[in-house]
């Protein structure tokens, strides 16, 4: 039997539903990790209605397992397209299993 898969869209709207109060709309920015969190961070900016474009951040580099990964061939470069010094920023990721990713991201 085939399972259900989740919902994207409608999972996002709850989490910005969940984040609305928590956000300062003026000050708030979103940085999704290549290449999962990217396309969530767009949807929750766009949800948010947030002032500051979201950026984008490559932790490839990062990783606690590069040396036995290597350089994946689809890499992408960093993109903080806002000044980070008094920003909120929210780092978006689309798993959350082992936090190796965000560990890297921390570090970056």
């Amino acid at each position: 039997m085939p399972t259900k898969q989740p919902d994207a869209e409608a999972l996002c709207r709850i989490l910005a539903d969940h984040m609305r109060p928590h956000v300062d709309l003026a000050r708030t920015a979103l940085v999704g990790i290549h290449t999962g969190g990217a396309w969530v961070a767009e949807r929750l900016y766009a949800l948010l209605g947030l002032h500051t474009a979201p950026g984008v951040l490559n932790i490839s580099f990062y990783r606690d397992d590069y040396n036995q990964r290597g350089l994946q061939a689809n890499t992408r470069a960093s993109l903080l397209p806002f000044e980070a010094e008094r920003a909120h920023i929210v780092i978006v990721h689309d798993v959350l299993y082992t936090a190796r990713t965000i560990r890297a991201a921390m570090k970056e």
